[in-house]
């Protein structure tokens, strides 16, 4: 075991700076020749010296007639020091990425109106790219940023993104609430009463949340009658086709399941829809994770025609 990964040594003590004027002076073989090829002066230079002889406890050099000769401990440390140096510069240094060399396990937690929505299209767009993919998609549910946390996902598409100070967010597109009815069964209801009066499906969680635009409703004092309520946005269809009932959901649904019906604006005012991607900090300034976030950010332009925000 070298002196640099003894216990007896504190190498919490010793930098970069330290090891790197250790190595200049020990291959010059003077302290004024180590000043020169560092930039440095040198009393800069006699002080890191200083500094670290005395974390190691040895003079390191000694005078030599009109020059300096390295102690054999000063000789055997040569090496340690030197793969120490480049490994801390390895540690700062940017890691390289290349998508064509990558092999990419990625997991996506969505529910299934921003799954249907982006992810196809987004899992193309890198499985094209990439030496190879895994896309794994979870339902989001109400996310959490215990999801991100925990490792459970790498990226969470959402429209109700957590909350910490650990997480981070972009906003992917912006969306409205439209009226969506079958043509072929009834036309678009022409006043708020009538649209109250007609009944509805709505979408209704497993775990009890109800869609924003249902609480909106509700906050508002407005009562209609849901006919049906469905745990998900893909059952809508089906209950939908042939009847005269109304449902109220984001535009971009029209790209979806409701492609073959007809939509009309609501007759009421109600806010947007922003969906958002959602990762934690610590995978922020990583290099595929940048590249993955822009290239969903890339899909979710080109699907929606949006401007990015």
């Amino acid at each position: 075991m070298s002196d640099l990964q003894s216990p007896s040594a504190n190498l919490l003590e010793i930098d970069g700076r330290m090891l790197r004027t250790f190595l200049a002076v020990l291959e010059s073989g003077s302290v004024t020749a180590a000043a020169e090829r560092l930039g440095l002066s040198q009393s800069a230079v006699s002080h890191a010296l200083e500094r670290l002889r005395e974390v190691l406890g040895d003079p390191l050099f000694v005078k030599s007639g009109r020059g300096i000769a390295a102690t054999a401990r000063a000789e055997a440390l040569a090496a340690p020091a030197r793969q120490l140096l480049c490994d801390l510069e390895q540690l700062g240094r940017r890691p390289q990425f290349s998508p064509q060399d990558t092999e990419l396990v990625l997991t996506v937690a969505a529910n299934d109106f921003q799954r249907d929505l982006l992810l196809p299209s987004f899992q193309r767009r890198l499985a094209a790219q990439l030496k190879s993919l895994r896309l794994i998609v979870i339902p989001s549910r109400a996310p959490t940023a215990e999801m991100l946390r925990a490792g459970r996902c790498d990226l969470i598409v959402t429209p109700r993104p957590p909350e910490g100070s650990d997480l981070l967010q972009k906003r992917l597109f912006t969306d409205r609430y439209v009226c969506f009815f079958d043509p072929r069964a009834r036309a678009a209801p022409a006043t708020l009463e009538e649209y109250l009066a007609a009944r509805h499906i709505t979408v209704a969680y497993e775990d009890g949340r109800r869609l924003e635009f249902d609480e909106l409703l509700d906050a508002r004092g407005l009562s209609r009658s849901v006919g049906v309520a469905v745990p998900n946005f893909a059952g809508i269809a089906a209950f939908l086709s042939g009847t005269d009932m109304l449902t109220s959901l984001p535009s971009l649904m029209r790209l979806g399941p409701l492609g073959g019906f007809a939509s009309a604006a609501l007759p009421l005012s109600a806010p947007e829809l922003s969906m958002y991607a959602v990762w934690h900090r610590r995978r922020h300034d990583d290099p595929a994770h940048t590249w993955l976030r822009a290239q969903l950010e890339e899909v979710a332009s080109e699907i929606t025609g949006a401007t990015r925000p």
